[in-house]
């Protein structure tokens, strides 16, 4: 059985999660946007519920750090960067970078969810979490 302060966080991230695929209707691979962050939702609804499990956090986790690796180059191009706050203004076509940082730190924030989540969650061999 999860906390009350574990349900609590599930609540929050499913509300997040769900803001958050809300605002990819605007982004040039919606859908794509859209189902990763419905699945993070998905996943944190669960946990309010009480139904989470842990292979299923973990089959997520690993999807979203494989989809991760793709958008890992452009992160380490802003990082090596002067000007940090380029990802808070418009997308510039010739920085591509700009892009795959904000998609990068949304999988970021996405996985740091599920990993809190995990340690609260059911184990796959059906012992209740205390």
């Amino acid at each position: 059985m999860q906390s009350p302060a574990a349900r609590v966080f599930s609540a929050l991230s499913c509300l997040v999660f769900t803001s958050f695929a809300f605002l990819q209707f605007n982004d040039p691979d919606p859908i794509f946007w859209i189902t990763i962050y419905a699945t993070f939702s998905i996943v944190s609804l669960l946990g309010v519920f009480n139904r989470q499990n842990r292979k299923l956090i973990m089959f997520v986790l690993l999807a979203a750090g494989i989809v991760g690796l793709f958008y890992l180059p452009g992160f380490i191009e802003w990082i090596l960067t002067p000007d940090k706050e380029e990802i808070f203004g418009e997308m510039v076509y010739d920085k591509s970078y700009i892009e795959e940082t904000r998609e990068f730190l949304g999988l970021l924030i996405g996985a740091a969810s599920l990993l809190v989540q995990y340690r609260h969650a059911r184990p796959t061999s059906g012992k209740v979490v205390t």
